[in-house]
């Protein structure tokens, strides 16, 4: 008996082919991606890595994005190689014009870093939503479209606007540090079918009657 689709298939279902599993189509070694989550893009959901700019591998960051993630057309997410030397007269990056200018090199030191950008797992993040530098986005948050996400976004929080702000919390906090305990993105997927109807139910309070299986 199946328990659910392949989560090693680019298509989980192949009769939506502007759906696909992102970590079945990732090439660089800095990108990692948990399983379930995809990428949703009429223009061609395999272009993901498209979709993650300045991303260069001597800077060393890396973009985490945990299982069962839900990522609308038009995300970007910008990489600590877009930030310029903010300690001299001048922002401009003479260094890449090249004809001489390449004795203008910064130092990595000079440059803005701030560090990996981290999605969680079980969050959904709509269409033309920007996720700046360094960002850390919790378990189960909601991030609106046209986002500009700035700042961290907590667990179970729903974040929108440019730059983007805190709206409100999903739940409350005894429910959602329930939710943060029982992680049900690492269940295996025979537990995760048996219970989809409760993980689906409008009844908050019966994720609290799971049972294993």
């Amino acid at each position: 008996m199946r328990y659910g689709p392949d989560p090693n298939a680019i298509y989980p279902n192949e009769a939506i082919k502007s759906l696909c599993y992102i970590k079945n189509i990732i090439t660089r070694p800095n990108i990692m991606v948990g399983d379930y989550t995809y990428y949703d893009d009429d223009q061609g959901p395999e272009k993901f890595e498209d979709h993650v700019t300045h991303h260069y591998e001597f800077l060393g960051d890396k973009l985490i994005i945990g299982k069962f993630c839900a990522i609308a057309k038009g995300i970007e997410f910008v990489m600590n190689g877009a930030n310029h030397r903010m300690s001299s007269v001048t922002t401009y990056p003479f260094n890449i014009m090249g004809n001489g200018w390449e004795i203008a090199m910064p130092s990595l030191a000079d440059l803005p870093f701030k560090g990996e950008t981290v999605v969680g797992n079980d969050i959904w993040i709509g269409q033309n939503v920007t996720v700046m530098p360094g960002v850390h986005i919790g378990d189960g948050a909601v991030i609106a479209a046209n986002t500009v996400v700035v700042k961290d976004v907590p667990p179970y929080h729903i974040a929108g606007g440019n730059p983007g702000k805190l709206i409100k919390k999903r739940f409350n906090d005894d429910l959602i540090n329930y939710l943060l305990d029982l992680k049900w993105w690492d269940w295996p997927a025979k537990k995760l079918f048996r219970n989809l109807d409760v993980l689906c139910s409008s009844d908050l309070e019966r994720i609290k009657t799971v049972k294993d299986f």
